[in-house]
């Protein structure tokens, strides 16, 4: 499993019953999460006085209850900083499991000695985006989400990379891949986080297990000769790892390099336990 271990300002501290208890900073917060399907005693303190505790609804959804938490904060992951603010869905803006890869392909970008020109697609708030940049990358983010990619602007700015090569567009990212191969660009790595179910902005449907095959062999023709790698991450529970790496050799065969795929996870503070959050498939060069 890769994991997410170099967190300063965030922490998974306990998880008991369907939830896990979690520190943003100065703020602690109770969400749900559907991997904790067993119920320990809740000795941590946090849990008895959060600063914000999502409650789930029987009948979908849920909402949040406050306790002394401002409308948004800041933390740090390295040299990035990220505004967070708890809106619907449990959400604060930010998986921190993601880390894992940031630092994989950093490293990556760092070490190609090369220019390098990443397309990050459902690139949500940014995180991905502002790690690349930051290891010196050019980057094209996309997201169907004119919110989100407001939001991932606002993070780069407080990143101090409001100056940095990203382009920030607002599009459908299957459309866009699609363009992008008309038009003749490609790039040397490709990061995609897509959705379990969303739409596009004009109301277009995906669902990940029938759009993201289709996708990855789209992306695949975006590569250049010698690409530096291609990241793929997945909430979605059946969508393994093996799921994972297996359309990847498939899609990525004509390029030589090599595929693993894992489990992603946050470390638990309390107990020393790992805390599973999707899985990522990763090609490298």
């Amino acid at each position: 499993m890769w994991l997410a271990k170099n967190w300063k300002d965030y922490e998974v501290i306990d998880c008991s019953g369907g939830e896990k208890l979690e520190r943003w900073g100065d703020y602690l917060l109770v969400r749900p999460d559907p991997q904790v399907i067993w119920d320990t005693p809740r000795t941590e303190a946090g849990w008895r006085k959060p600063n914000g505790h999502y409650h789930r609804s029987a009948k979908g959804g849920g909402e949040w209850e406050f306790f002394d938490l401002p409308e948004q904060w800041q933390i740090r992951y390295k040299d990035l900083t990220f505004n967070l603010k708890p809106f619907s869905f449990k959400h604060t803006g930010l998986f921190p499991e993601q880390a894992a890869n940031w630092d994989w392909f950093s490293a990556k970008i760092k070490q190609a000695n090369r220019s390098v020109k990443v397309l990050n697609l459902f690139a949500y708030t940014g995180g991905a985006t502002l790690a690349a940049a930051a290891a010196g990358a050019s980057v094209t983010h996309v997201d169907a989400s004119k919110g989100m990619v407001t939001w991932a602007k606002e993070n780069a700015v407080s990143s101090g990379l409001g100056d940095a090569p990203i382009r920030w567009l607002v599009d459908d990212c299957v459309k866009f891949a699609e363009r992008e191969i008309r038009r003749g660009n490609r790039y040397d790595a490709i990061i995609m986080d897509p959705p379990s179910y969303g739409r596009g902005p004009k109301g277009e449907i995906w669902k990940i297990e029938d759009a993201v095959y289709p996708l990855i062999l789209l992306c695949a023709r975006l590569l250049t000769e010698e690409p530096l790698f291609f990241l793929i991450n997945s909430y979605t529970t059946g969508l393994q790892p093996a799921v994972l790496s297996y359309m990847m050799h498939t899609a990525l065969r004509q390029y030589h390099g090599s595929i693993t795929a894992d489990e992603i996870g946050l470390p638990v503070s309390s107990n020393g336990l790992v805390l599973p959050c999707g899985a990522s498939g990763r090609f490298e060069c």
